[in-house]
């Protein structure tokens, strides 16, 4: 298959603590009116107790199931489902069929949130774990695909906000008051679509200069 096409893949989104594929509710009408197959998946358990690396399993156990073995994908993980996610790629050879790949808010150095849940998962989403100190040592893998990270300034569960930053890829700033709304403000929407549509290869490594975002937030107001 050509390395720079349009293709639009079936598009999974992996949901964050606490939640279930419901949270997805506005985001996957909104994808599938724009003519994406979307899918979505209910990790368990979904409290922070269960290992990232036993929930990032589940990801590749339903990727293995539900696509045939050459249907490439594209994958959007919100908050922990971001981390799960990157596991899933980095680890679990996701990284072999996944294009476009999108985090939401997630905490890819850490949240200090994680120090409220005595959880295996929510240790390994404390700053500086071993967990994430592996996933960052070779985080150059995802230049390998097209990937993209999109947060907000405001966010109180991503503690520092700024820790939704990865120095490989994409970054967009939605400046979204609340964690929770990064799923249903149409700023963040149009963000994902956005990346979405992006051509496989073309911008993999590619930092965005300050005055794109800019643009991007300003052509984009309102929630």
């Amino acid at each position: 298959m050509d390395k720079l096409t349009y293709r639009r893949n079936p598009v999974v989104l992996v949901h964050g603590i606490f939640d279930t594929g419901r949270v997805f509710d506005k985001m996957i009408p909104y994808l599938t009116q724009r003519g994406w197959s979307v899918y979505d998946l209910d990790l368990v358990p979904n409290t922070g107790h269960g290992s990232l690396d036993s929930l990032a399993q589940q990801v590749a156990d339903f990727v293995d199931t539900t696509f045939a073995p050459e249907q490439p994908i594209d994958l959007v993980g919100f908050s922990m489902g971001g981390i799960v996610s990157r596991y899933y790629v980095q680890r679990l050879e996701g990284i072999n069929r996944v294009q476009r790949f999108v985090t939401i808010s997630s905490p890819h150095n850490g949240t200090w949130v994680a120090y409220c849940n005595p959880g295996v998962g929510c240790l390994q989403m404390r700053p500086d774990s071993a967990f994430l100190q592996d996933l960052n040592q070779d985080v150059e893998m995802l230049s390998q695909i097209n990937f993209t990270s999109i947060w907000t300034p405001y966010d109180l569960m991503i503690l520092p906000a700024n820790s939704s930053q990865v120095p490989v890829g994409r970054e967009v700033i939605v400046p979204v008051m609340t964690h929770a709304w990064m799923l249903t403000d149409v700023r963040s929407l149009s963000a994902v679509t956005e990346a979405l549509t992006q051509p496989v290869g073309a911008i993999a490594t590619q930092q965005l200069p300050p005055s794109w975002l800019h643009t991007q937030i300003a052509s984009n107001p309102g929630k």
